[in-house]
Parts: C-alpha cells; structure tokens; sequence
C-alpha cells in the first residue's frame, strides 16, 4: 500500500514481527495483549488521526515487552517439532532501531524463539528443534536514506482519505477509536471485509497517537468476540537501542534451513512462473495436472508452473478474496512427511491424508500416484475435505 510505504522502518516494528513470523513457516501471527489504562488521545476522524500520529516524532529506536497469545489452533491439533513459542503462545522482548535492524525473544515452556533482522536477512531461530530459518526480505533501498525524508513525505489528510475511500470498498473501517495501549495514548481501528473474506472476520490494528507505531494488532475468526491472533506491546519505550541489543546469531550448532528471497523478482525465488494457463502447465508439467474447471462451486482462476527449475509445482487457484482454495502439485515428493505428518489422519477416496484445521482456515496434504498434493484454504475442514475428494 502506497500509504504504508511512506513510513520509516520503526514504525513498521511491529508490522515486520508479523512477517518474520510467518517467514517461519507459522500460518498466522499469534500474540495476545491488554489494552492499558490511563490518558487517551481526543477523538478525531479517522484519516486525521492518522495524518497526525505520522506527523510526530520517529523515534531513534524501539524497546518494549510484549506478549503473543495462540487461540488459532484446536488444543492437541499441533505436537511434537513444531510445538514451539511460535505456536503455543509466549512472553517476551522487543528491540529495534531506526535503521532497519531489530531482535524479537519469545519466552515458553515449549521452546524459546528468537526473530532477528536487518536490512539483508531475516532468521528465525527455533531453541525446540534447534533449527535456523533464513530469509532475505525484499530489496526496499536503504532504510537510512528512506527515514531522513520521512518527514517530508507524510501524505496530507485528503490523500490518506482517499486511499481509506478506495478501501472502503472492499472492507468496513472503524472510526479510530482513542485507546492506552502498552502506557501510550493510542487509536484503535477495526477493518473487516465485505465480501470472500473466508473465515476471517476482522482484524483491529492500535497505533500510537504521536508517533505512529503499531501497538497491537488482533485477527479475529468469523462470529469471534475474542482475538484468535493478537501481537501487542504491554510496555513500551522510546530511545536509541545499543547494537549488541539486535546483533545477535543462532548458536554454531544450529540446523539451518534456506527459505529463499521474499521478493517476487529473486531469480531463486519460489515464485518463478514458468508457465501460465491449464493447456500450457499441463504440457510443460513433468507430472499429470489436475485442474477441474471448478471445485466445491468456486471457479478455476488461475494455474501456474511455478518453482525452482529443478523442484517445479503447478499452483492452481479457486474463488476470489480471502475465501479462495489454494492447490499446489508435485511430483516425487512424500505427501505425509515432515510437520505435516504428524496431524491427524483423514480419508480421502481410499487416500490417508494428513489435515492441519484451524479458526481461520483448513490445510490438507495427500499422495496419490506419484504426485503430492496441498490444499488450503480459508474454509472450514468439510470444504476442504470435500474438495481434497473432487481433485479425484
């Protein structure tokens, strides 16, 4: 979003614990807090509220305590290797810098995890399977040179009323609600969506009213009062944070796992297209597509050869918005290894399949034949099930 690109590195803090997260291979961000008591700003509109909390101070650095509570997934769904902080919920610290660079440790019984990262890689350090994930982020030019300009570059009230317009239709907005959060005035805004939002039922981001980090942001499923997913601060501060405080690697002995470029135009990325169209995916495939023209009444939008060159994989898509089906084929791989084949079992024609359901959506992974196939889907298990059955 235009919007967000005009903001600094630590604004976005929070917002970049998000991605780290998922760079992790999580399905969703976990992180409960509560809103604190104490002063609130005035109520302003929206926009304006907006317009005047990226008009304040960029901070030199961010330190802060935060909690990340995980509602997402039904109790005993998810054991053994992947029981980590990540996925049964955590307390812990926060630091960042204004140049691109922070540190993230979460707290927990079952296993500690620790997210670092600058401006060239991001890893994420598992302590319950002593594993390192590395991601290089996507090139964004220099965070140093972005923030001196920052302050030039807020945009006015009637831009930023007109991007929330834009969004309007295809969401609900709140008003920005005055709130305290982590010991900060703050606005709280709710967006939900109108329409092929899936499972999800809104989402409520809290930033502070002066300076415009994120303060908490909550996924909420369908018909929910509480947060199934919460990232928030419970205290925050501001100030320059000491290099050795975000400078910190994985231990020596630590399995490390390469997880690629995130952006789209890495030549190693995952998302390489190397064909687009049924005809053209099923002919360049070294494997046999399967693609109906539709699939539990939502229409085939889209099929890909996607991948690296040597491990290719046919993406098929189904429906529009958050409410869409996702399909990935391959060959050669084995369907109930690895995380996934430790969920609990179902059938499928004849077909054990390894299925991972939560509040905001369903995930399926089966062989047959030769070919590996994944499903999800933003859908309840029955969908996705009956789906899994009608690719045959």
């Amino acid at each position: 979003m235009k919007l967000l690109r005009t903001l600094s590195t630590s604004r976005l803090v929070l917002l970049i614990i998000a991605v780290a997260v998922l760079v992790a291979g999580v399905a969703a961000i976990a992180v409960a807090a509560s809103g604190g008591s104490g002063p609130t700003p005035p109520p302003k509109p929206l926009a304006q509220a907006v317009h005047d909390s990226l008009s304040g101070p960029s901070p030199k650095g961010v330190t802060a305590r935060i909690k990340f509570t995980n509602k997402l997934f039904p109790s005993g769904a998810i054991t053994g290797q992947v029981g980590s902080a990540l996925m049964s919920g955590a307390s812990g610290r926060l630091w960042a810098t204004n140049d691109g660079r922070g540190r993230l440790e979460l707290q927990s019984n079952a296993g500690d995890v620790q997210v670092v990262w600058n401006d060239t890689e991001v890893t994420v350090y598992d302590a319950s399977s002593n594993t390192v994930y590395r991601a290089k982020p996507p090139a964004d030019g220099k965070s140093s040179a972005k923030s001196s300009a920052d302050q030039g570059g807020i945009p006015s009230v009637a831009k930023i009323s007109n991007f929330l317009a834009k969004l309007g239709e295809h969401a609900s907005l709140s008003s920005a609600e005055p709130s305290n959060v982590a010991g900060q005035e703050a606005y709280t805004v709710r967006i939900s969506p109108k329409h092929d939002g899936g499972l999800l039922g809104a989402a409520e981001l809290a930033f502070d009213a002066t300076r415009g980090v994120p303060l908490r942001l909550g996924i909420y499923a369908q018909g929910a009062s509480t947060p199934v997913l919460e990232l928030a601060a419970s205290h925050i501060s501001y100030g320059p944070v000491p290099a050795s405080d975000v400078n910190v690697a994985p231990p020596a002995g630590a399995k490390s796992v390469d997880l690629g470029s995130l952006t789209r135009n890495g030549k190693d990325t995952a998302g390489q297209v190397h064909a687009s169209g049924l005809k053209p995916v099923q002919a360049a495939a070294t494997f046999p597509v399967v693609a109906p023209d539709r699939l539990v009444g939502l229409p085939r939008q889209d099929v890909r050869l996607v991948g690296k060159s040597d491990s290719k994989a046919a993406l098929v898509v189904y429906g529009h918005g958050l409410g869409a089906i996702v399909v990935v084929e391959r060959a050669g791989a084995a369907g109930n290894s690895g995380a996934m084949g430790s969920l609990p079992q179902v059938s499928l024609n004849g077909v054990t399949a390894h299925e991972l359901a939560t509040q905001l959506g369903t995930a399926l992974t089966w062989k047959r034949g030769e070919v590996t196939y994944v499903l999800a889907g933003s859908v309840p298990p029955a969908a996705a099930e009956a789906a899994a059955r009608a690719l045959g």
